[in-house]
Order: structure tokens, then C-alpha cells, then sequence
């Protein structure tokens, strides 16, 4: 009689070594050349749309952060220093000493609180500070002691303008002192801060994301028809749930 049997029947003889689960790896089918070729101009469109819209960003921000900003140019009354749709760097001034007879500044005219006007200067003067009258005149202001209370104003000209401006500008509508222009840039710009170059900008790359999820889709599809058995268990799979239910 064996040792293992009980006096009724010998024990099986059980193999107690962790089975070893050979797994089949799915084979690739190798993409077609259509395929290819759709997948790298997707993913151009996505790099060259993402980066021109980082660009349309990073410029001005860059910008703000030097203390500085950009001035889309939209008519030709500076000419030929910059023309519409050039971009003019501006310097916030700090102080009215700043200014310099000769200098070209951006300012906001006037009465006008929407367009600012990029001119140079042709006159720096202190005029007397208006106020109104009981009786609706306009009168010079005076200090405590009765002398006229004065502001210094810039008086501008366009370089392509044959007269000076008819208004002067107070000094605390200067927005800023040019400091240089490039060329061009303007009209980009400006196309790329509207709702338009915002869409051309971002929504072929998120279709071309999108395109790029449905091949993928189709790519996984066409992967198990070329190989319909890799989801059927293995012989060695077999054994060991064989194993496991005895």
C-alpha cells in the first residue's frame, strides 16, 4: 500500500509547482501608408496651430513684463516713421520730465477716451487749469493765494500732417513714449487677438485630436481582425483552470 493512500484509494499525484500562464501577445498589423501619413500631417497641424497661438500670447506678455506695450498702428499720419497696421513699443512715462519736445507719445485726445493717437511732440506748454463759472464761462483756476493755477500740456503733429493738432493734451493723458516699431506686426497682431484668428488658431488642432482618436479606434479594430484568436485562453491556460477545479 502507498503512504499516501488513506486505505481506500492512492492521493493523485499533483504537481505543486506554480504553474507557469504563457500569454500570446497580439500582433500588430503594420499601418497602412494613408495611415501613416494622415497620423504626421495631424499632428503638424496641432504643433504649428498650438504654437502660433503660444506665440500670439507669449509676445504681448512679454512685453507687460519689461514695463512695455504694444501699439497696433491703424492709420498713415505718422508716415514714413510706421505706417497702419506697424506695432509701436511704448514706455509708460513716470514722471512729465520725461517728455521732450521731439519725441513721438501716444496719448488719448481730448474728449476721447477710446483711440489713442500716436504723435510727436512739437511744444511743451503750461497753460492755465479751466474751470466754470456760476454764469457757464470758463475761467482760469487760482490757488489759495489767487494766483491762476496752470498744467502743462504736449502740442502734437503728425509727421505726414501739415498742421500741428488743433487741441493740446494734458500731460496726465500721456500713455507712454515711443521706444521703437516693427514693421507689420500690427495688422498680425490684431488678427490674432480677434474671435477669428482665435478659431483658425484652435479649432483645426482639436479636430485634428479628435481625427487622431477615432484612427486610433480604427487602428485597435483592425489590430484584433487580423488576429481573432488572441482572446481565446492559451492550452497552458486551460491546464491551470483544469488545476484549479480539481
Amino acid at each position: 500500500m502507498s503512504p499516501w493512500s488513506d486505505g481506500r484509494r492512492d492521493a493523485p499525484n499533483v504537481d505543486r509547482r506554480a504553474p507557469r500562464v504563457v500569454g500570446r501577445r497580439r500582433r500588430r498589423v503594420s499601418k497602412p501608408v494613408w495611415r501613416r501619413l494622415t497620423g504626421v500631417a495631424l499632428w503638424v497641424v496641432i504643433g504649428v496651430c498650438g504654437a502660433a497661438y503660444a506665440t500670439s500670447l507669449a509676445i504681448p506678455l512679454w512685453y507687460q513684463l519689461h514695463q512695455q506695450r504694444l501699439l497696433i498702428v491703424t492709420s498713415g499720419s505718422m508716415a514714413p516713421k510706421f505706417d497702419a497696421g506697424d506695432a509701436v513699443v511704448l514706455r509708460a512715462i513716470s514722471d512729465e520730465s520725461d517728455l521732450k519736445v521731439g519725441q513721438i507719445i501716444s496719448f488719448w485726445p481730448t474728449g476721447e477716451s477710446t483711440q489713442l493717437v500716436t504723435h510727436r511732440i512739437v511744444a511743451l506748454r503750461a497753460l492755465p487749469d479751466l474751470e466754470e463759472a456760476a454764469d457757464g464761462r470758463m475761467v482760469p483756476e487760482r490757488d489759495a493765494n489767487g494766483d491762476p493755477v496752470t498744467k502743462f500740456y504736449v502740442v502734437t503733429k503728425g509727421d505726414a500732417n501739415s498742421e500741428a493738432d488743433v487741441n493740446a493734451t494734458p500731460i496726465g493723458r500721456v500713455r507712454g513714449v515711443h521706444l521703437g516699431v516693427h514693421k507689420g506686426w500690427g495688422w498680425v497682431l490684431q488678427w490674432a487677438g480677434s474671435a477669428q484668428g482665435r478659431a483658425t488658431m484652435l479649432v483645426p488642432p482639436l479636430l485634428a485630436l479628435a481625427t487622431l482618436e477615432l484612427l486610433a479606434l480604427g487602428d485597435g479594430r483592425r489590430d484584433r481582425r487580423a488576429d481573432p484568436v488572441s482572446g481565446n485562453p492559451t492550452g497552458t491556460d486551460r491546464r491551470f483552470d483544469e488545476l484549479l477545479l480539481d
